[in-house]
């Protein structure tokens, strides 16, 4: 049976690994042709210096049931974005799907350190790599994905736009940075909006990356150990999890009831009736208000 995402072509900017990665995969096993791109590949690795690559990210998509195509591409260089959405072009004559997942970030900021303190070349690294890179990557991919109505353009970030209005978030770098990311959905939503298409944030919640599991010494299988040392951790979610998120947006005729708005994993997943690769349904972003933040002792009753 073909899948609902048949036919349809997709980039996910920034998929080598976290939530870019999980989402193409999910795009994949709905039957997309996914287009992945970001700096690290099996002969270079980027400033992160860690083994996940672009190559095994396609590799995975085509094993999910699509087709997974790497494109190596710094999303700081317009040339290169523009050789990228050429190559599509070429290659598909459409764009029905862009993902802005490009981050590189996590080794940049300092938490809770004001901005007079932050190093400051680390710090406008991150608004270049979390802010600039989208804004170029949407300035060349846009023109393609505005040639058919339907289509639709998914900015990544951490947090919702009602979170992150009444949250300090890390440093003052990082809140800049997931906080322009927002707007930039309720920007495109505005211009795409009357031109036939849509776009929207959306956010993850507690997501176990490579990185983060990496940070508490875990692996996917046996990743409820580090919650002795961190029990909120337990409202955590997989990268398929906000995957699927996309998928089914992708996969909705009525996609443009959210357009301009600010959406997360945990809130679309009883709309569309998905559920994370165990089963269950967490809900981070509600779990934090009401439980983590007020100080409330780790439990997930009824939050996933």
């Amino acid at each position: 049976m073909p899948g609902p995402l048949e036919g349809k072509v997709a980039l996910v900017a920034g998929a080598t690994r976290g939530a870019g990665r999980g989402i193409a995969v999910e795009l994949g096993a709905a039957g997309a042709t996914v287009y992945v791109s970001g700096r690290s590949t099996r002969a270079r690795r980027s400033e992160y210096d860690r083994p996940e690559t672009v190559e095994d990210t396609a590799d995975l998509v085509t094993a999910a049931g699509g087709r997974g195509i790497a494109v190596p591409t710094d999303h700081l260089e317009p040339s290169a974005v523009r050789a990228l959405v050429d190559r599509i072009d070429d290659e598909q004559g459409r764009l029905d799907l862009l993902v802005n997942d490009i981050w590189g970030g996590e080794h940049l900021f300092a938490w809770d350190t004001p901005v007079w303190e932050h190093d400051l070349d680390k710090g406008l690294r991150i608004l270049r790599l979390a802010v600039e890179t989208h804004a170029i990557t949407s300035h060349h991919a846009l023109p393609l994905l505005l040639r058919r109505p339907g289509g639709l353009v998914v900015e990544m970030t951490d947090g919702t736009a009602e979170y992150n209005r009444d949250t300090y978030r890390v440093s003052f770098f990082y809140d800049l940075a997931k906080s322009s990311v927002l707007r930039m959905a309720f920007a495109l939503g505005h211009e795409l909006g009357p031109r036939g298409s849509t776009a929207l944030a959306l956010t993850p919640g507690w997501l176990r990356s490579e990185i983060m599991l990496d940070q508490f010494g875990v692996r996917e299988d046996n990743w409820r150990d580090a919650l002795e040392r961190v029990p909120h951790f337990a409202i955590s979610e997989t990268p398929r999890y906000v995957g699927r998120a996309v998928a089914a947006l992708a996969a909705d005729p009525e996609v443009a009831r959210w357009n301009g708005q600010s959406l997360s994993s945990g809130g679309l997943a009883p709309v569309y009736g998905f559920t994370d690769l165990d089963g269950s349904r967490p809900d981070a972003w509600r779990y934090l208000v009401e439980v983590q933040d007020v100080g409330k002792p780790a439990d997930v009753t009824g939050y996933r």
